[in-house]
């Protein structure tokens, strides 16, 4: 199913919700409290299986033919997306019920991805606070067109090409330009994101002399940095899905409507089973926005019960190469009329007013 496909599905609905106040409280007295359980066994049984997922990815490496190389980079990079989706249910606080194992955790998950926990944590909030919010959220904001005009065409370059086929190195950037920097914190949040820079930043400075003096420059290469860019590959496709589609808009703040924005303005998409089971259903993507206190073993049952209420309302999809493509093609910059509008209509519309 393609994008095109969801907006004749949503298009009837769209007409109506125009006219509706939406409130998320509404949506969330329709989950059972089962949902928010958090589960101990089932919590760290994920933590165990993903070691073990991770550590067959590890093996394989070694004793592997240089052609299978390709596969074992695939899986094992899709296996550290799993430590991720483990932190990142820690820096929501549905992981455990206590802060620092939760803290603890979740350092621990990033370490290997040379994630800064608490930066992550403190701007991923900001994200659910403010999801789909014009000027506010900092997940895959399209830049308007008056603001894209305006920079210099080294920054239009850059974003182009993370609006384009080469989206998948989007989190490679942010993460690099964004994690590191706890000036841009105040108070408390400086020095939690403090620490966990400096531990990042403390864990590589020994992690990668003892990789370079065992393996060598080739180890370094073939059994940290290509697991690490196919994981940066998910964490871009997977992102920019959750919440891009030609339909779907950015709303200034006095017309944004927060139940709409997360139940709406998510979409939930099916991946191959085997991605599923390594990353741990972040991609059933609409339950964790109407409340990021489900834990990731819950999600399933709750976007069944949101699919009871709301059906074909909700917006869902199958990922493939011409879901990334149809993305890649249209959605570039944000238009208030038509939610995106792509650089190729762009060029258009300013060759036409000269």
């Amino acid at each position: 199913m393609t994008i095109s496909t969801i907006k004749e599905q949503n298009s009837a609905y769209s007409m109506t919700r125009v006219t509706t106040t939406l409130r998320l409280r509404d949506i969330l007295r329709t989950l059972p409290r089962e949902v928010f359980e958090k589960n101990r066994r089932k919590a760290w049984t994920v933590v165990l299986v993903n070691i073990l997922m991770v550590g067959l990815g590890y093996g394989g490496l070694a004793i592997a033919p240089w052609f299978c190389l390709p596969l074992l980079w695939i899986f094992t990079g899709t296996a550290l997306t799993g430590f991720f989706v483990i932190g990142h249910d820690c820096g929501h606080r549905s992981f455990a019920n206590r802060r620092w194992v939760n803290n603890l955790v979740g350092h621990l998950a990033f370490l290997p991805l040379l994630y800064p926990f608490h930066s992550w944590r403190i701007l991923h909030n900001h994200h659910h606070t403010h999801t789909n919010k014009l000027g506010e959220d900092n997940a895959w904001q399209p830049f308007t067109i008056e603001y894209y005009a305006s920079h210099p065409i080294v920054v239009k370059l850059f974003y182009q090409l993370t609006r384009g086929r080469l989206w998948w190195i989007g989190s490679m950037f942010h993460w690099a330009l964004l994690h590191f920097n706890w000036g841009n914190f105040q108070g408390k949040q400086r020095s939690q994101v403090k620490f966990s820079a400096l531990l990042v930043i403390g864990f590589a400075a020994v992690a990668f002399p003892l990789l370079f003096a065992t393996v060598g420059v080739w180890g370094v290469i073939k059994f940290w940095l290509l697991p690490w860019v196919v994981y940066h590959f998910w964490m871009s496709t997977f992102t920019i899905v959750h919440h891009t589609a030609p339909d779907i808009p950015f709303t200034p703040e006095p017309e944004w409507n927060e139940a709409e924005a997360q139940l709406f303005g998510s979409v939930h998409c099916d991946y191959p089973r085997w991605i599923e089971f390594l990353c741990h259903d972040i991609n059933v993507h609409i339950p964790h926005h109407i409340s990021s206190a489900i834990p990731s073993y819950n999600l399933r049952l709750a976007h069944r019960i949101l699919k009871e209420n709301w059906g074909d309302e909700l917006r869902e999809c199958r990922f493939s190469w011409s879901l990334m493509k149809q993305i890649t093609d249209q959605c570039h910059l944000y238009s208030q009329q038509e939610c995106y509008q792509s650089f190729k209509d762009y060029r258009k519309a300013m060759a036409g007013g000269k």
